[in-house]
């Protein structure tokens, strides 16, 4: 019997993937996708030697997968002068990759696929509006300097989906706000934390894998880890980040940064400028079952952004029973309760290093079993198959109500 396929694009290679929470949105769309669909990714490779538009059979999350690198690409952690998006729509163009279902994760790949036959889901990650007015340099989206063009572009773009997927409340709004005809297939998403990988020690354990890595990094034993991880990137602020503990000034808290990009030369040089280089410790680019440590020590995890949809990092920083810092933006402070974290309403030094003392000094007020409850909501397990369920149910109306009129050819009743 033949299976549902569902073909995930996205600009990246899952066996070496770069930095970025959609990245791990698709591995859980793998990992926790049923026997009774066919998996494909369409991505990048590193590998020169790798051909590109074949497709290959290669296990991933302990699935097997079908995939088919269309760009090579060395490093997608740094951005380049062209977008790596417009380099693999690019290379999308002149293939037929139409399947019974079809996922994307940028808005500018489903130029190539307007055609295709099939049901397309588009996931949307951030606020665009407030992407596209933020402030930034050279790593700032590239349409924010052409919004005109890619709000006409999405205009031209948004009917063919069957559905549009945002986790986040204040997108989903204005998605059906802006384009009334389709208000019924814009819906909210919940993000994901694989919990399988995410999950709590309790505060004796905790506590021993704290004093182990301060003695590791040769730290007093008292040192309090404070945990950034995501992109150095402007939407980021990690130059805001790295002033807040300078004004903590309080050498038994250490920040940990974990991820690289185009900012980590001024993100360095701030660190030198403000004389932290005890405090600061940048461990570039890590795996999540190495950052999933990281997070099960660490006595807050801290965010400084200035736009963001659900950011998976602060779902996992929970589930691994961590509270949260984190400026008003995005869906977090949503999702936070009054002992699971500390909204920044001012996005300043001052304001930050405030949220971030009221849970240093205070960790009782947060405790574990508060963080892991934020988070249950959002278990991939949960909400991957329950997408699932629903698409392998509309694939079934279909080739049922497909056979029956066929049925009826054949025999020459009219359908």
């Amino acid at each position: 019997m033949s299976k549902p396929i569902l073909t995930i694009f996205y600009q990246f290679n899952p066996w070496h993937s770069s930095i970025g929470g959609i990245q791990t949105v698709i591995k859980n769309f793998v990992k926790y996708a049923p026997d009774e669909f066919e998996v494909r990714l369409v991505g990048t490779t590193s590998e020169q030697h790798q051909p590109l538009g074949a497709w290959q059979e290669a296990e991933f999350a302990g699935k097997l997968i079908k995939f088919m690198p269309v760009l090579y690409l060395e490093n997608d952690d740094v951005r380049k002068l062209v977008p790596t998006t417009i380099k693999y729509t690019a290379a999308l163009f002149g293939r037929q990759l139409a399947s019974d279902f079809m996922h994307f994760h940028r808005l500018e790949p489903t130029v190539a696929a307007v055609n295709w036959s099939g049901e397309k889901t588009l996931f949307v990650h951030n606020d665009i509006h407030k992407q596209m007015s933020s402030q930034g340099g050279k790593d700032a989206i590239a349409w924010r300097y052409l919004p005109k063009a890619y709000f006409a572009i999405e205009r031209l773009l948004v009917n063919q989906f069957s559905e549009i997927l945002s986790c986040n409340t204040e997108s989903t709004k204005l998605y059906q706000e802006l384009y009334p005809k389709i208000a019924d297939r814009v819906k909210y998403i919940k993000n994901t934390v694989d919990n399988e990988i995410c999950y709590p020690l309790n505060w004796d354990e905790k506590d021993r894998e704290r004093r182990i890595l301060a003695q590791q990094m040769g730290k007093a034993e008292e040192t309090k880890f404070v945990l950034f991880a995501g992109r150095l990137h402007s939407q980021k602020q990690p130059i805001l980040l790295v002033q807040s503990i300078a004004e903590i000034n309080d050498p038994n808290i250490h920040l940990l940064i974990a991820g690289d990009g185009d900012l980590r030369a001024q993100v360095s040089s701030e660190i030198d400028r403000l004389k932290l280089q005890q405090q600061v410790t940048m461990l570039g680019a890590i795996n999540q079952t190495e950052l999933a440590k990281l997070q099960r020590l660490s006595s807050a995890f801290i965010l400084t952004s200035a736009y963001e949809g659900l950011p998976l990092v602060v779902l996992e920083a929970l589930a691994c029973g961590t509270p949260i810092v984190t400026t008003r933006c995005g869906e977090t402070p949503n999702l936070l309760s009054p002992n699971s974290g500390v909204i920044c309403e001012e996005r300043t030094p001052v304001a930050i290093a405030d949220a971030l003392r009221r849970i240093l000094y205070n960790p009782s007020d947060y405790p574990i079993e508060a963080c892991v409850q934020a988070a249950a909501p959002y278990s991939a397990q949960t909400v991957v198959g329950d997408i699932y369920q629903n698409m392998l149910r509309r694939w079934q109306q279909r080739t049922s109500l497909s056979t029956n009129q066929h049925h009826k050819s054949l025999t020459g009743v009219s359908p």
